[in-house]
């Protein structure tokens, strides 16, 4: 296999991202598979993994996205990681946590609210592609604090981060 087919495939979620249906959102709901281990880490290094997510996304999804020949194809789904985790930074590490951080930063990278839509339409290559799902994921984690400090979310029984 060709070094960029590899680098291809892995900016499609190692093919989660050709899914027919809703790749974006089946690729977030299997990358809290991701979150989950990662959410028992000290935030400095949450923090540090979610900027090398984020670093190494802008190549990897600008990359493909000249393999594929699209501006931000629907199969390239790095970028979801990236907003995704950013999105969690501030939950504790609980089921229900990460679904409802999915469900928040789902809502802002489809719907592209005000800032989203902006970079979405305005940037192009792997910053644009990246940076518009980073805007929805600091949207989805100023909701997810609020939801977080409202809903007493520190009286999980796991670790908290928050």
């Amino acid at each position: 296999m060709h070094p960029e087919s590899i680098l291809v495939l892995l900016a499609q979620g190692l093919g989660v991202g050709l899914s027919p249906w809703a790749p974006g959102t089946l690729a977030s709901l299997l990358f809290l598979l991701v979150w989950w281990p990662l959410a028992r880490l000290p935030r400095p290094q949450y923090l540090l993994v979610v900027a090398l997510v984020v670093v190494a996304g802008v190549p990897l999804c600008g990359l493909a996205s000249r393999a594929l020949g699209v501006h931000d194809a629907g199969s390239v789904v790095w970028d979801e990681l990236g907003g995704l985790l950013l999105a969690l930074a501030v939950v504790p590490r609980r089921a229900v946590w990460g679904l409802a951080g999915f469900a928040v930063f789902r809502f802002f990278d489809v719907l592209k609210p005000g800032p989203v839509g902006w970079v979405d339409l305005h940037l192009n290559g792997g910053i644009g592609i990246v940076l518009d799902d980073l805007v929805a994921g600091a949207l989805a984690l100023a909701v997810l604090w609020v939801m977080v400090r409202v809903c007493g979310g520190r009286r999980s029984g796991g670790r908290n981060r928050p």
